[in-house]
């Protein structure tokens, strides 16, 4: 019996060693299987490795000299149970040498893994390859395991499936490297196939709501575009008689029309058609959402099904049950102390016999950014700790009764505010824009707007801001960690601008995060001292062959360091040697500060500044050819500005502004006898007061993402005396693309698409350039990415506008009107990038036809 038990344990240790490639090689006679002794490692020696550590294979495999192990025993099992956990060997023995005494000495034989030394893609383009590279994630020496092939086949199939590629086909192959010793080679096979669209989706069961309507709330998930009108138009001839003699009216007409094409025209031009699982499901929420907006609570997708009709397409079916409508009976409010019935009732918005709508209760009470909630008004008085939850306490027939029940809490003071994620701005200049403030209470509202504040100072990535409050019920505090992380807001610009029919070259370096207090540390200029959010600016434009422009800029945005009061100091000079030479010196010195009244969204900025003309044979106006001109004016700028989510792309809020320039009435002082003076005497000191107003509106529409913007702009040169007449400089040119700080003349260029550069502004023999514009834009933006490092969006517009000579001239109903195509793309390097297509409808003055196609271009500048 025990020699029995004992040849059945020698076969388990033989079978056991085998299995895990154990192999005792010298001394075997020395070693007794069936009494496991202590021995003392003595040595361990490393063979085979070519490209490894033999020290970290030691100590990976957890056996060290001078250590006591068990032969047979489970140490040195364990030793390759921990080599190969690390997928780098294809094989693993682990040999006795030799035994002197109680010293035992190991030899750990392996046999490397092959290691990749390229990768080949066959069924791709060059573009696709880039994009599976991060996929991928294997570099030249990476070992290739079992685990890497399945792993990189699924998240190639994945991609291509996100892209409605759902029958890719992906196939890896390794094959030996003949070129190169213990290399393989991965060949990466791939068949996108073809995209698979969805053709049809069909609803079932819908009776109060309409299928079409269905439809549309599934935002991603849309049928195949079709237009084939004359499929059908056949038969739809064949019936019409019939149709129009059973129903005769004009509604029975367009029902019929429209469910005989329904197959045959089906429009959809926003969204693809390619079908993806995750926002499948959400859109299948969404349907449920749409029918518990309408009142029906009950409502439920009983079934969906999807049906493969070839490669290329599938159908959808998706059977509803819609349940009864409810309607509202009694609202009562239960553990509210702090605000009565009435005011809680008047936010809420919802009354008795209201239609039972589930989103404006839940946006009411939890989230309403447009007009206010239930949330928003604890949360913004302190009341941290409230919460608010309605219950359907009673249902008879199609009516509910609701009880919202509140639990208000103590208020909750902040106790600390912290930063993190800053490595370049100094917390100062973050912690200035924070409002909420250690020993106040705590404010939803104050938050969100320091987020606003925080994304508008252009430091850091817009959407990773974070904030993260932690409560403390214990002593009913509040501490509050933002979370930032650092975008490059420097500029080296080196770009052309195209405009005024010419393209200007500018070389500029912006520096929006300047530090004047490091300027005399060694140690701070990395390149240069930053940190402290001040801003300068130096630039110089030449187009090479007659404009030179050069101008330098410096804003301190917290003068003193205790208030938002902004401190501007500009110099600027511009040369234009074309048919006549004219030169503008300049300096400005202004303050701009916050508001607190009628909002803290307004701003008022005020400045001062001189301008200085010289005209040596340069034919502005025929009075005024040689000699040179002052301008020393006054500037206030009233704005509010409310569109800060994202500064590239606002989608909601607006930017007005209404500015006023003007120059103190130099002709009072003067005398009247002005038909006799040279122009060099008239326009020594010049004279006008020029109103401008501006306005943009952001919204989302349609789709999401999708932003609807408006836009308006006028302005107007006025004079003190009627006798002098208005001065031949700083007018409204109108038409093309624009191009901002081209300080021609002191010319204001204003884009128009659609037409020539300056085709619409007016002259006379007299002047050149309007004293009045108006300008209207409708613009439909939709994003194509959002990351603040490149920005890219593509837009359509309606634009129309026209200038006039002056005030008898004016007829805000003759405008000139285009409509077109655009593309922007912002990069930090080069600022705004545009490129838009118009089409102008109206003949241009001087013109004998509509002007037509015109293409755009600028860099660095906008087409505003």
């Amino acid at each position: 019996m025990k020699k029995t038990i004992s040849v059945i344990y020698l076969s388990f240790i033989f079978f056991l060693c085998i299995k895990q490639d154990i192999i005792y090689a010298q001394n075997i006679n020395e070693i007794d299987y069936a009494t496991p002794e202590k021995y003392e490692i003595g040595g361990i020696n490393i063979s085979g490795i070519q490209y490894l550590d033999a020290n970290v294979i030691k100590m990976v495999s957890g056996l060290e000299v001078g250590q006591k192990i068990t032969v047979p025993g489970d140490e040195i099992t364990k030793a390759i149970t921990n080599l190969w956990k690390q997928g780098l060997f294809e094989n693993i023995k682990i040999t006795v040498e030799k035994i002197i005494d109680k010293n035992i000495f190991l030899n750990i034989s392996l046999s490397e893994r092959p290691r990749l030394s390229r990768i080949n893609y066959t069924g791709i383009k060059k573009g696709g390859i880039d994009d599976l590279k991060e996929k991928i994630n294997l570099s030249k020496g990476d070992v290739v395991t079992e685990n890497d092939i399945l792993r990189i086949t699924t998240s190639i199939k994945k991609h291509y499936v996100e892209k409605g590629f759902l029958n890719s086909e992906v196939n890896l192959y390794v094959k030996k490297d003949t070129t190169v010793a213990n290399n393989v080679v991965l060949n990466v096979d791939i068949n996108k196939n073809s995209k698979v669209k969805i053709q049809n989706i069909n609803i079932h069961g819908s009776i109060k709501l309409s299928e079409s309507k269905i439809k549309k709330s599934m935002r991603n998930t849309k049928e195949k575009f079709i237009f084939d009108p004359l499929a059908k138009f056949g038969t739809y001839i064949i019936k019409l008689p019939e149709t129009i003699y059973k129903d005769p009216s004009i509604s029975g007409f367009l029902k019929y029309t429209k469910s005989h094409f329904k197959e045959s025209v089906r429009l959809n031009i926003f969204k693809a058609s390619k079908f993806l699982e995750e926002d499948y499901k959400k859109d299948k929420q969404k349907i449920i959402e749409t029918y518990n907006e309408l009142g029906y609570r009950d409502a439920q997708i009983v079934s969906d099904t999807i049906t493969k009709n070839n490669s290329k397409t599938i159908n959808i079916d998706i059977s509803v049950t819609e349940g009864r409508k409810y309607y509202l009976r009694n609202i009562s409010w239960v553990g509210n102390t702090k605000y009565n019935t009435k005011e809680l009732n008047d936010i809420l918005k919802l009354k008795k016999g209201d239609v039972y709508n589930q989103k404006i209760l839940e946006q009411n009470l939890f989230m309403n950014v447009e007009s206010g909630d239930v949330s928003s008004l604890y949360l913004d008085n302190g009341y941290l700790f409230f919460n608010v939850t309605p219950v359907e306490v009673n249902v008879v027939n199609d009516s509910i009764d609701l009880e919202i029940r509140l639990y208000e809490g103590n208020q909750a003071e902040i106790n600390r505010v912290m930063v993190k994620g800053n490595t370049k701005t100094n917390d100062h200049v973050i912690l200035r824009e924070i409002r909420t403030r250690p020993g106040s209470l705590f404010n939803r509202s104050d938050i969100i707007r320091t987020q606003r504040e925080l994304s508008q100072l252009k430091y850091f990535d817009q959407e990773k801001l974070s904030v993260n409050p932690k409560p403390n019920p214990s002593d009913g505090t509040v501490d509050i960690d933002y979370g930032v992380e650092e975008i490059s807001s420097d500029q080296l610009e080196v770009s052309g601008g195209w405009g005024a029919g010419s393209i200007i070259g500018t070389l500029g370096f912006s520096f929006n995060n300047f530090s004047t207090r490091n300027f005399f540390k060694r140690k701070a200029w990395r390149p240069l001292p930053s940190g402290d959010g001040q801003k300068l600016s130096i630039r110089a434009q030449s187009n090479g062959t007659y404009y030179q422009g050069y101008n330098a800029s410096f804003t301190e945005p917290w003068l003193g360091g205790k208030k938002p009061t902004a401190l501007t100091v500009s110099l600027f000079h511009s040369l234009q040697n074309y048919s006549g030479k004219i030169s503008i010196n300049g300096v400005s010195v202004g303050i701009g500060r916050r508001l607190k009244w009628p909002d803290d969204f307004f701003n008022l900025y005020q400045s001062v500044g001189y301008q200085n003309y010289n005209l040596t044979n340069y034919a502005l106006t025929p009075s005024f050819q040689n000699g040179h001109s002052n301008n020393v004016n006054y500037s206030i700028v009233l704005s509010r500005n409310s569109s800060g989510d994202n500064f590239y792309y606002p989608t909601h809020g607006s930017d007005i502004s209404l500015s006023l320039q003007l120059t103190p009435p130099f002709s009072l002082f003067r005398s009247n006898n002005y038909t006799d003076e040279t122009g060099q005497e008239k326009y020594k000191w010049i004279e006008f007061h020029k109103w401008k107003f501006k306005s943009a509106y952001y919204t989302n529409i349609i789709i999401p993402k999708m932003v609807l913007s408006v836009r308006t702009g006028f302005g107007f040169i006025g004079l003190y005396n009627r006798n002098l007449g208005l001065e031949p400089f700083g007018r409204f040119y109108l038409g093309g693309d624009g191009l901002t700080g081209y300080s021609l003349d002191d010319r204001e260029v204003i884009a128009l698409r659609g037409y020539e550069n300056q085709a619409l502004t007016p002259s006379n023999s007299q002047y050149n350039g309007g004293t009045i514009y108006n300008k209207y834009t409708m613009e439909f933006r939709y994003p194509l990415s959002l990351n603040p490092m490149s920005t890219i969006y593509v837009l359509g517009f309606l634009e129309a506008g026209n200038a006039w000579l002056n005030f008898k001239t004016y007829n805000p109903y003759d405008v000139k009107r285009s409509a077109g195509v655009g593309f922007r793309i912002f990069l930090p390097m080069f600022g705004l990038l545009g490129v838009d297509w118009g089409y102008g409808f109206d003949i241009a003055p001087g013109k004998s036809a509509p002007s037509g196609p015109q293409f755009h271009f600028s860099i660095g500048q906008s087409m505003d």
